[in-house]
């Protein structure tokens, strides 16, 4: 891809002049449409150290309404974002439907030498770049515009440019070993580059190498790049709506009745279970201390029918952890904000830092679930979800945190009576809804969702675990078994 670029590319003053002011125009009239339409865009400076970034990102600011858009440096990494899923720090600023995020340095960054202070564990590096493409995919498929653009500059530029900042005494702090390494090492890191930026081009989001020897050239070929891209998706939009076609969900056979199966016999003892939650209480504590010393992160996540015990299962699972350590987040119907999101974006703010546990009640799996059956979005949305959900989950695993899902299963017979205890205790009406209660008559509507979503996301890495629940004391139980038993043998720990 760099060979193509002719560096020598230049403009003159008058020109540019000529040519620059159209341009800023017509992206300020693009910015309003973007918000018209309600279309996020994420624009993406990477490049050469010295080839510009800086430069470039305030030249495409000139026009635009600062009320609308949001610049992020991702060279300054801080903790939180060190501790997470090295994706978190970019999932977690994609913008709102109608805004614009620019970025000054890119999820690449995570496969260079050095990796601009991210720590990333061998797996976590070798499984990133099919996890970078995922997320791009993800966007793309949710109508986010993203425009990649790379500054070259040669070598002997790079050297200039470099030498001119040292020599100025205000601003030789910018230079760095780093940045003189680079140059020092250019064609190592041209091929790096050049690997890099075609493995890294799913349809839609391919990179556009801009020569930037000649800053003038650049900035032109920038306004064009982006104003041809913006204006190609306003277009899209503004032809007649039509709903993609679906992609198939095929639902492996022996899966496909996940909870067909399920004994709800199952029970335990009143003095069983005062033991049990004494034994694994002690090993929940210990394994928590253990945790944060190894510096490992969990989620787990909480699903199952309503009034199936799910609050109860977390109570008894957080009673011996250090509150320090985990944090419990409940999910209720999205708010406006959350609504201008992906979907996904809700959730990623919440991934845990290494060596503190996640527990969602309720979760992501909404999307394949309620939003499915409520009609909340389209087919071809919630179908894609499958994929969406494992891409994610597949990347908080290769940073290393441990995932652990349940279903927790009641049978019909069951709800109700636990829905016509809570209609009558006042302490408990709070718990019960009109929905709740409409949601009955949608069983088998709901189970057949439930059984296409443990079919379709339980993975090796994620696998569900379905427990039964007409017990509130056995499920309780068998949620803190399964546990610590996962943290034990998978972690390690303690």
């Amino acid at each position: 891809m760099l060979h193509e670029t002719d560096l020598n590319a230049s403009l003159d003053k008058k020109t540019y002049k000529e040519r620059i002011g159209p341009l800023e125009n017509e992206l300020g009239i693009l910015q309003r449409e973007l918000r018209t339409h309600k279309i996020p865009a994420i624009i993406v400076f990477e490049g050469w150290s010295s080839s510009g970034k800086g430069t470039q990102i305030n030249a495409v600011l000139g026009p635009l309404d600062p009320r609308y858009f949001n610049v992020y440096t991702m060279k300054r990494v801080q903790e939180d974002a060190v501790m997470r899923p090295f994706l978190w720090s970019f999932f977690t600023k994609t913008p709102e439907r109608g805004r614009i995020t620019l970025l000054d340095k890119s999820w690449l960054m995570g496969l260079l030498p050095g990796g601009e202070g991210f720590v990333l564990s061998p797996r976590e590096k070798r499984n990133l770049l099919g996890d970078i493409n995922s997320f791009e995919e993800q966007l793309i498929s949710d109508g986010t515009v993203i425009i990649k653009i790379f500054l070259h500059i040669s070598k002997a530029e790079q050297k200039k440019r470099l030498s001119e900042l040292e020599n100025d005494p205000a601003k030789k702090w910018r230079v760095d070993d780093g940045d003189r390494a680079q140059n020092e090492d250019y064609d190592k890191f041209y091929a790096t580059f050049d690997r890099l930026l075609a493995a890294n081009a799913p349809e839609g989001s391919e990179w556009n190498v801009v020569a930037a020897n000649d800053k003038k050239y650049a900035s032109v070929k920038i306004y064009e790049l982006i104003i041809e891209k913006l204006k190609a998706e306003i277009a899209r939009r503004e032809q007649a709506p039509t709903e993609p076609d679906s992609p198939p969900v095929v639902v492996p056979l022996q899966s496909a009745r996940a909870l067909g199966g399920v004994d709800l016999s199952k029970d335990i003892s009143d003095g069983e279970y005062k033991k049990a939650l004494g034994k694994y209480h002690r090993e929940m504590n210990s394994i928590c201390y253990g945790l944060y010393k190894k510096r490992r992160s969990v989620v787990i996540v909480f699903e199952g029918w309503d009034a199936a015990g799910k609050g109860g299962a977390i109570k008894r699972l957080t009673e011996a952890l250090d509150p320090r350590g985990y944090e419990v987040v409940p999910v209720t119907a999205p708010t406006e904000e959350e609504l201008s999101h992906h979907y996904l974006w809700r959730f990623w703010r919440k991934m845990p830092k290494d060596g503190h546990i996640a527990i969602f009640d309720r979760s992501w799996y909404g999307r394949v679930m309620v939003e499915r059956v409520e009609g909340f979005c389209s087919e071809a949305e919630w179908k894609r979800a499958y994929k969406e959900i494992n891409d994610m989950e597949l990347a908080i695993l290769n940073h290393g945190t441990a995932i652990i899902k349940f279903w927790l299963h009641i049978d019909a017979d069951e709800q109700l009576e636990r829905f016509t205890r809570r209609q009558k205790n006042p302490l408990k009406q709070y718990k019960i809804t009109e929905e709740d209660w409409r949601n009955r008559g949608k069983w088998d509507a709901y189970e057949t969702a439930v059984n296409d979503m443990i079919a379709l996301t339980g993975t090796a890495g994620a696998p569900w675990h379905i427990i039964e629940s007409n017990s509130k004391k056995y499920a309780r139980v068998a949620v803190l078994e399964k546990v610590v038993e996962t943290l034990t043998k998978g972690l390690d720990v303690p």
